[in-house]
């Protein structure tokens, strides 16, 4: 089904949500993960999960970019910070705990330089304003936003500016997404896509999941009705035994996606492992700067090294992000662990599962 417009058409809903009884009539149990912390919002903020047959289950994924981000990537910039570096960074991270539990905003309150930026190219401006300073940009996040964090070395690079890096911890969502079917206590009869990385890497990058795990993907965007749309379309292709690619969004997404970007990510990196909360060090999972280009990477040119790190005691994230658990079963949640006092990256971010579950869908859950 697609929309191009009413996307919150009550009639609409309603529609969908029979047709969603419907289509998983009978006793089987069907189990599907949302991969973007987004999806995870929309469910909770619009009351989705409400209008589920009760065979019918959702959990959370590896999508959201400060949940699955090492703590020991924290560890890494506050040390540059110690050192004298100015720290550009996202929102997001300014809350997210280190391995020993600090933060960027208690850094930022010790006196600390650690600039909040709502574009990358913010960084720029603050390396030509301090040109005898080191900027590090905070560089996280999956293919949606890795070529516009891109665009800040190649600004650098044409205007000569040599001062400024990146401190990378970028994620590719198809191999986490691998990595989730392997993870044996997590049974999944399908994925709901996310729409703002697949209008970069396109539809046709979820083939090989489905093709070797023998799961559908269905990439859905963010309005309520799409998230319906593309729940119904899972159960119909799941209850088949299809295991098909299917693109309710094609409004945005294409099946080879944004060649530019494409283009631009591959002409500055290449895949590399990396440390994901929850799931571990995954072989080609994320991408690091190409040697070529060395001069821009932070972790290289000022000597630091970003590990796994400490997870906080008790915090349950890496098991939320891994879809093994939802978030009202961490014994932290809504105990220690609120919106206003996180202890763990879940809580914190605006894609985190944590926090969805505690702003929307808590009551009578703990």
């Amino acid at each position: 089904m697609r929309f191009t417009e009413g996307f919150r058409d009550p009639t609409v809903a309603r529609a969908l949500a029979a047709g969603l009884r419907a289509a998983a009539a009978g006793d089987r149990r069907l189990c599907f993960m949302e991969v973007c912390g987004t999806h995870t919002m929309a469910v909770g903020r619009h009351g989705l999960r409400a209008l589920l047959p009760p065979n019918v289950r959702l959990v959370s994924g590896p999508g959201c970019p400060v949940c699955v981000t090492p703590s020991g990537y924290l560890d890494a910039a506050l040390e540059l910070g110690r050192r004298g570096a100015v720290l550009a960074t996202f929102g997001d991270l300014l809350h997210a705990p280190a391995g020993d539990g600090r933060t960027l905003a208690g850094w930022r309150g010790a006196g600390g330089d650690v600039h909040v930026c709502y574009s990358p190219l913010e960084a720029l401006a603050l390396a030509e304003a301090a040109p005898s300073r080191e900027v590090v940009f905070l560089a996280i996040g999956f293919e949606t936003t890795i070529a516009p964090t891109l665009m800040l070395a190649v600004r650098a690079h044409r205007a000569g500016i040599r001062n400024v890096s990146l401190l990378t911890s970028f994620r590719r969502v198809v191999p986490a997404m691998e990595a989730v079917l392997a993870t044996p206590d997590v049974r999944l009869d399908g994925f709901l896509c996310p729409p703002h990385v697949s209008t970069v890497i396109g539809a046709d990058a979820y083939r090989p999941v489905a093709e070797r795990y023998g799961r559908p993907c269905v990439v859905a965007g963010f309005e309520p009705l799409d998230v319906l749309a593309g729940l119904l379309e899972l159960i119909r292709l799941a209850t088949a035994g299809r295991a098909e690619v299917h693109n309710e969004y094609a409004r945005v997404v294409t099946p080879k996606g944004n060649p530019r970007a494409r283009a631009l990510i591959e002409e500055w990196l290449t895949p590399s492992d990396a440390w994901w909360r929850g799931l571990g060090r995954l072989p080609d999972s994320g991408y690091s700067l190409r040697p070529d280009r060395a001069e821009w990477d932070a972790a290289r040119r000022l000597g630091v090294e970003v590990g796994p790190g400490a997870e906080p005691r008790g915090c349950r994230c890496g098991d939320v992000v891994a879809g093994r658990i939802d978030p009202p079963e961490c014994p932290l949640f809504g105990r220690r662990c609120t919106p206003d006092r996180p202890v763990g990256p879940c809580m914190v971010s605006s894609e985190g599962s944590c926090a969805a579950w505690y702003r929307y869908e808590r009551a009578g859950r703990t």
